[in-house]
């Protein structure tokens, strides 16, 4: 078969590698599409190695059909050879077939496609367990997501409104604000020309301050934010691309009894995984099918021009995810 293989020069190439070896307590899935996450982007700069085990291309999230089903996988799950489902991998997915613990697979929530279907797995798990998980937050709570314009954010905000939650976003693109204002957002703030943190400090006045916060900038902001939360606030760090420092007033930290998490998906181990997918085929599909929460796709392009897509999430391009055809 073939896969997106990253060179020494970190070109992405189109090449032939090994067909998997399915286990038995795995299937294999001829993939028909394979979202982008900014993880890739990472691993293709070696920042993210793919956990032990994992195929050495990237891809995280696919949709396609079952073909072969290993003994054991077939005994403990309902799906079967010819279904149609998506997947959360540890890497891999930017190939013609992927082989997949059975425990990772989910169905494709009525009313969606195959598309819709790749850009779900990874976005929506780690949409939920930062939420829900890390976060625990509730109804009428107030929510900061920053990168308004990312494809987790196309997940969390529409997630987070469905579930009674008041979304507060940024953007530094000011022609996104519409689209990401179409995403349920209540606060968009520009922060090119506004201040996150004084737009947090107001809001703490007016008595509808931050309690949790899901942050993949980090850097000097982050450190800003910090004294205008809730008492006990959740502060949930997924990345850093902002920047890996800032200044925290520790003092705030303690009267204040803010908790900073560090939170990624890929980390976790494949029983908690299979934990937060079954949760959300339970509490997050039927509000998918009903169309409460979608996947917001920005373009389709085929897998040999991974290396466009790639582009486009590094120049901060897109509103919501950006995936590869690959049947």
């Amino acid at each position: 078969m073939k896969a997106v293989l990253i060179k020494e020069n970190r070109d992405l190439v189109w090449a032939d590698v090994p067909d998997p070896i399915v286990k038995q307590d795995e299937v294999l899935i001829k993939v028909h599409y394979a979202a982008l996450n900014r993880a890739d982007l990472m691993q293709r700069a070696g920042d993210y190695p793919p956990p032990p085990g994992a195929p050495e291309w990237m891809g995280l999230e696919i949709s396609g059909v079952i073909t072969e089903m290993g003994t054991k996988a077939a005994e403990k799950t309902s799906f079967k050879i010819g279904d149609k489902v998506c997947a959360l991998l540890g890497g891999g997915g930017y190939a013609e077939y992927a082989a997949v613990r059975y425990d990772m697979l989910l169905p494709v929530p009525q009313n969606c496609s195959l598309i819709e279907a790749a850009a779900m797995p990874e976005a929506f798990a780690t949409a939920y367990l930062n939420l829900f998980i890390e976060g625990k937050i509730e109804s009428g709570n107030t929510l900061l997501m920053h990168a308004g314009a990312s494809g987790l954010a196309s997940v969390i905000i529409p997630m987070a409104k469905s579930f009674g939650i008041r979304v507060i976003t940024t953007i530094i693109d000011e022609a996104k604000r519409d689209a990401v204002k179409a995403l349920g957002a209540d606060v968009i703030v520009n922060t090119v020309t506004e201040s996150i943190a004084e737009t947090l400090k107001s809001l703490l006045n007016e008595g509808h301050s931050v309690d949790v916060a899901i942050d993949c900038l980090g850097g000097e902001m982050m450190g800003d934010c910090l004294s205008y939360l809730t008492h006990g606030a959740r502060w949930i760090m997924i990345a850093a691309l902002a920047g890996q420092f800032t200044r925290i007033d520790l003092k705030n930290i303690y009267v204040r009894n803010v908790r900073i998490i560090g939170s990624t998906l890929r980390s976790r181990s494949p029983l908690v995984k299979a934990q937060i997918l079954s949760q959300l085929v339970t509490d997050v599909w039927p509000r998918v099918s009903l169309g409460e929460i979608r996947p917001t796709v920005y373009k389709v392009l085929p897998i040999t021009d991974a290396a466009s897509a790639h582009d486009i999430l590094e120049k901060g391009e897109s509103v919501g995810k950006v995936v590869l055809k690959v049947f």
